[in-house]
């Protein structure tokens, strides 16, 4: 095979470092498994990082230990050494969003250039064949970003198949699209759902930073409080009591208009399509 991956993998002087990012998401964790396999020499030269934010969902750290059971190799775990509420506070209690995506920068792409340092490093990105979008790419000179997926012609049903063939698809896959903090704005409403159901420890304390943003920005010896808008809510749509209050009502209608049939959740997803929302792109590095 001739793919310029890995070509520039192969011929890499002894100095460059391999890495390879662990989201705890699908492709991440089927590409570590794919170099396993295919491509030993290069495995064996690969450091695994996952870069923790501390808002992660255990079901990610469950897949992030069968992984790292199967490669045989540990799987860093980077962090800002800050909680999340740190880094609200710093700015200004402005709760992270689609225009502003200040967690992805402090929480994880930060610990990620400061694992790597100045070092030579080739990046290994999970992005398939069948996907339209680039990822994060690093500013850093010394880091060149590679694709095998993409070159090697993986789609995502070679994912799954990888994924059932070794470590099984992520647990939270059967109520959410993506992994990443418990908060993650880029849930649909009926992953909040999910969230206030399968961890309502979590949903509540996402409730309790959305509820305090909004008390801090607003209540400055003034009466009124606004409970929506980009900074002050985690969802767009209103805050995280009224999205799951319509969610739960989309929930009730669908089951009176549809017939119920038992289907697994696995071949569920297989069946969905991946969210290819190019505002979306710039946290590939939290969820791939």
């Amino acid at each position: 095979m001739s793919n310029k991956w890995l070509e520039m993998a192969l011929n890499a002087p002894e100095s460059t470092r391999h890495v390879l990012g662990i989201s705890g998401g699908k492709d991440s964790a089927a590409l570590a498994i794919y170099i396993k396999d295919n491509y030993p020499e290069i495995a064996d030269k690969m450091e695994y990082f996952f870069t923790d934010t501390g808002a992660e969902l255990q079901e990610v750290y469950d897949t992030l230990d069968k992984l790292e059971a199967h490669l045989g190799k540990p799987i860093n775990r980077l962090s800002s050494n800050r909680d999340f509420n740190h880094w609200l506070t710093l700015h200004d209690n402005m709760l992270p969003s689609v225009k502003a995506r200040w967690c992805t920068r402090v929480l994880k792409i930060k610990p990620f250039e400061e694992f790597v340092g100045d070092d030579p490093v080739i990046s290994y990105v999970g992005i398939r064949a069948d996907e339209n979008r680039e990822g994060y790419i690093s500013q850093k000179a010394t880091i060149q970003a590679v694709f095998p997926f993409s070159e090697d012609g993986i789609v995502r049903a070679d994912v799954f198949r990888i994924l059932e063939e070794s470590v099984g698809i992520p647990a939270y896959y059967e109520w959410r699209s993506r992994s990443g903090c418990f908060f993650c704005f880029f849930q649909r409403q009926d992953e909040w759902l999910g969230l206030k159901r399968r961890h309502p420890d979590l949903f509540k304390q996402a409730l309790a930073m959305e509820q305090n943003v909004s008390q801090r920005k607003f209540d400055w010896g003034n009466v009124k409080r606004i409970d929506s808008g980009n900074g002050y809510t985690w969802h767009q749509g209103g805050t995280l009591e009224e999205i799951v209050a319509k969610a739960e009502e989309r929930e009730s209608l669908k089951k009176k208009n549809t017939k119920q049939v038992k289907v697994k959740w696995q071949d569920i997803l297989k069946n969905e399509l991946d969210d290819d929302d190019p505002e979306d792109q710039a946290c590939l590095i939290c969820s791939l």
